[in-house]
């Protein structure tokens, strides 16, 4: 519930596959979806090998890493909630190979701060030390966050594809789909205050 709850929240990643979708259709907003999941792939091992390290290191360090990523969502929460609709305009996208789709895909989640904070500061905290080493348990969960990941991101390229036309103009949508984001964002701040390093 947890993933699922930040993966529906748009950012880059998903305002990537949106553009690509709307610009250039379906076919290009999967070949987006895949390339935005590989990046997924690097946030996943550099999680699995450093989370245990940092674990076995400190638990003020998990603490205070934690608390960064509070703060980062508290931002990211009251940034959304801050936005106006008034003004924006749609960009025309140049349409792009599939190869240069699904490396821009990569890139953009890889350099995603969102992704980033999520694997090093919320997801270890559903992890069990005395069950065994971190490093496993952080890959399955990165395997769920792939799948669910996916799954929500490839809704969201066949949404907009289909519906590229009506999502062009509403501002009022825009509005009320940063107000949700960004109580999402800060439920998701207050959570994690709550739980034990």
């Amino acid at each position: 519930m947890a993933t699922l709850g930040l993966l529906v929240v748009p950012g880059p990643a998903v305002l990537y596959i949106v553009t690509r979708s709307v610009s250039q259709g379906r076919g290009a907003g999967v070949i987006s979806v895949l390339g935005v999941h590989a990046g997924s792939l690097v946030h996943i091992a550099a999680a699995a090998l450093g989370i245990s390290a940092l674990l076995a290191a400190s638990a003020t360090a998990f603490t205070i890493v934690k608390y960064v990523g509070v703060a980062y969502l508290v931002w990211l929460g009251v940034r959304k909630l801050m936005q106006r609709g008034e003004g924006e305009q749609v960009v025309e996208l140049r349409v792009q190979s599939r190869r240069r789709l699904f490396w821009e895909g990569f890139v953009v989640n890889v350099l995603n701060p969102k992704t980033a904070i999520f694997f090093l500061a919320f997801l270890p905290q559903f992890t069990h030390p005395e069950l065994g080493p971190v490093g496993p348990q952080i890959l399955v969960f990165g395997a769920l966050w792939l799948v669910l990941g996916i799954v929500s991101d490839g809704t969201y390229a066949m949404l907009s594809s289909a519906l590229a036309g009506r999502m062009r103009g509403s501002a009022r949508a825009h509005r009320r789909l940063n107000v949700g984001s960004g109580l999402v964002y800060l439920g998701l701040a207050a959570w994690l205050t709550t739980e034990k390093a």
